[in-house]
């Protein structure tokens, strides 16, 4: 059954304080809070359109959800608890900061319908948040990852590549910690630098330096990679692209692409191709036609890399997530493998 989402943002409302790469306004290009008859007429609106026989959910995102106060988190809840109750809606979605989920937090969203909380991790080295003004020591993710999935609640977790003072290795190791908090769900974001935050001021004055798109997707990659092995669903990569973040006067750096996702699983078939290509001095691949774009890479720029001794046939005999090459049948997991066990990775199985 097909899936959808009916957004709600409510902006920064609710956020304890600025993160120094955070400009809400600009990244859901909404300016104002939500009314709870906002919130009617705009489930109201989507039902209209959506497929009676699909999943729907409402989602809460833009800020942070748990931070607003309590009275305001149950108006809001019971407009769509009253829709779930009458069969219309399936369950309600919201991202949250881990620092602003407790118990009784937990046993209220999970009153009024709640199957998804998305914890706004961002990283997981405390240097890192201290420099994104973001701190909260860490066993806070962990016991509110914990009371979530102990309420029968599907974790989301969102990651963020680059912050002011990561590394390839600090997010690598992010991501590991991350693997250990057992999600449902992940997000990955590399930072772009918004305009009318203190990350911008940063970045005039030479203090911050973002990473470009082949260092985000170089990153990224490897990341994704142990994410997806270890089953755990990525559902974005990179950020949604909207008017706003595709004004130049908005985004005034980083590694923003409107297809960043191809990008990542290009480069991760790549590696794996190219390793195959370098032992055995051909490239006969055989794959389902729902995974060429895939493997030859956006714009095809795979096939170019790769050469005339690679070459490509459709077999839809194939599930979609394997591969054939030279004769030899490969899954998908072990492509991610390859990545995940490269020289220089932090094995985790």
């Amino acid at each position: 059954m097909k899936h959808y989402n009916i957004p709600i943002f409510i902006s920064h409302f609710g956020c304890p304080n600025d993160c120094v790469f955070c400009n809400q306004k600009k990244i859901n290009g909404r300016e104002t809070d939500v009314t709870t008859d906002d919130i009617k007429n705009i489930i109201e609106t989507y039902l209209k359109t959506l497929p009676k026989k699909s999943k729907k959910e409402v989602a809460f995102f833009g800020g942070t959800f748990t931070g607003i106060s309590i009275k305001l988190q149950e108006e809001y809840l019971s407009v769509v608890y009253e829709y779930i109750k009458e069969g219309l809606i399936d369950g309600i979605r919201l991202s949250t900061r881990p620092d602003y989920i407790d118990e009784e937090i937990v046993k209220m969203l999970k009153r009024y319908g709640v199957t998804t909380v998305e914890l706004g991790v961002q990283s997981l080295d405390e240097n890192v948040l201290k420099k994104t003004h973001r701190f909260y020591p860490m066993e806070k993710v962990f016991i509110a990852s914990k009371l979530i999935k102990d309420a029968g609640i599907e974790l989301g977790i969102q990651l963020m590549l680059g912050l002011p003072g990561s590394t390839d290795e600090s997010d690598y190791l992010s991501a590991v910690k991350t693997v250990g908090l057992e999600p449902d769900i992940a997000r990955i974001y590399p930072t772009l630098v918004i305009k009318e935050t203190e990350m911008a001021d940063m970045f005039k004055q030479g203090t911050y330096i973002p990473l470009t798109l082949e260092d985000a997707v170089k990153r990224c990659k490897k990341i994704y990679s142990l994410l997806d092995y270890n089953d755990i669903n990525i559902v974005r990569v990179g950020l949604q692209p909207t008017d706003d973040l595709n004004d130049d006067e908005n985004v005034l750096g980083g590694p923003f692409h409107p297809a960043f996702r191809e990008l990542v699983v290009g480069e991760i078939y790549y590696d794996f191709l190219k390793n195959i290509l370098d032992v055995e001095k051909k490239l006969e691949v055989e794959t389902n036609e729902r995974n060429v774009s895939r493997i030859v890479g956006l714009n095809k720029v795979n096939k170019e890399k790769l050469g005339k001794d690679f070459k490509v046939k459709i077999d839809n005999t194939l599930e979609v997530d394997t591969i054939k090459v030279n004769e030899r049948i490969y899954p998908w997991k072990q492509v991610l493998r390859g990545e995940i066990d490269e020289p220089g990775s932090n094995k985790h199985q």
